[in-house]
């Protein structure tokens, strides 16, 4: 069999029976453990991952917090809106997405007062916009309470429900600290606070912030990954895990997120800005060393991130092997575990 080209984007398919797309989290995940120096699987439970980490290893956590990012409302002219919020931007303006046919200058309504004015259009489908309530202009710490109060959780376009009470306590790490992110790093969402006890009495743990975007569900477009634009997100990296970076332990990165932020810090050495790391096959980490991480949809930057860790062939026979074994995959799916 011919081998797989890491640069096309078509080797990155694969066929998911539909009922695998997890809609809800399970009670107990599974956990699949690829050993790369022996190619071999094992199939686990999640709570039995501290019998799997490397001794000296530190794992390292991204400690956003999934904000309810998704508004309904109306345009002034009377018509539904569905707004999903990206990201704030420098001028006090903000990135969003809209369900709807909106114009320079469109108001949309919401509930308490706020309301949206569309300052900017974008080749990407994104749009800019400026918040106000009852006509006074507001920041993203203005705007945090009423989201809270008004917004809904912003479930991935797959899951395809409504959000409900529980999503609320599910699409949420236990250690979510920073307000900011428009999707949860779903790794994360495997973890209790027994197990997370139980790790840290073995295991250093460090965090770092990645504000994750809505762009993380974006396909690849392109036939070449290479022409690929990738998104943007802000993120972080406290003195302590930049130590922890910059030591010889081995570093488990628990989510892509907190593997790209740390392989984009170990390029530019910024402890703080805006990460816009593509990794691949041909662009593979530098410094993680062993990554836990959900399994991802077809095409996506975050398959391609695995292949980086594993090469394109293994990922397909582990994919293939979790398909084969009912794994249930994406964002309230089960997890990997990559030594």
């Amino acid at each position: 069999m011919k081998e797989r080209d890491p640069l096309s984007t078509s080797s990155y398919d694969y066929h998911l029976p539909s009922h695998l797309i997890a809609k809800s989290p399970a009670k107990r995940s599974r956990l699949l453990v690829y050993e790369r120096a022996t190619q071999t699987i094992t199939h686990t439970t999640f709570d039995e991952l501290p019998d799997f980490l490397p001794k000296e290893s530190h794992l390292v956590f991204n400690d956003t917090k999934v904000i309810k990012a998704r508004l309904f409302g109306q345009k002034e002219s009377g018509g539904k809106i569905e707004l999903l919020l990206n990201r704030p931007l420098p001028n006090g303006r903000f990135s969003v997405f809209i369900r709807g046919k909106v114009h320079l200058g469109t108001r949309l309504l919401f509930d308490e007062g706020l309301e949206a004015k569309v300052t900017q259009l974008h080749n990407d489908g994104s749009r800019e916009v400026e918040f106000s309530v009852h006509g006074k202009s507001i920041e993203f710490a203005q705007l945090l309470p009423i989201l809270e109060r008004i917004g809904h959780v912003p479930l991935p376009p797959y899951i395809d429900r409504p959000d409900t009470k529980e999503d609320e306590r599910h699409y949420q790490p236990i250690f979510a600290q920073k307000p900011g992110a428009v999707a949860a790093p779903t790794a994360s969402l495997h973890f209790t606070p027994s197990l997370l006890a139980k790790i840290k009495a073995t295991h250093p743990t460090h965090t770092i912030t990645l504000h994750v975007g809505a762009g993380t569900f974006k396909p690849v477009e392109h036939d070449l990954i290479t022409k690929h634009k990738m998104h943007t997100e802000y993120y972080e990296i406290p003195p302590s895990t930049i130590q922890a970076i910059q030591s010889d332990a081995p570093l488990v990165a628990v989510g892509t997120t907190v593997t790209r932020t740390i392989e984009y810090f170990v390029r530019t050495h910024k402890p703080s800005g805006e990460c816009d790391l593509f990794l691949h096959p041909k662009n593979p980490p530098r410094r993680v060393n062993h990554l836990i991480t959900n399994f991802h949809l077809p095409r996506s930057t975050l398959l391609m991130l695995v292949a980086a860790f594993v090469g394109i062939e293994q990922m397909h026979r582990i994919y293939q092997e979790a398909i084969e074994k009912k794994y249930r995959f994406y964002s309230y799916g089960d997890a990997m575990l990559i030594l």
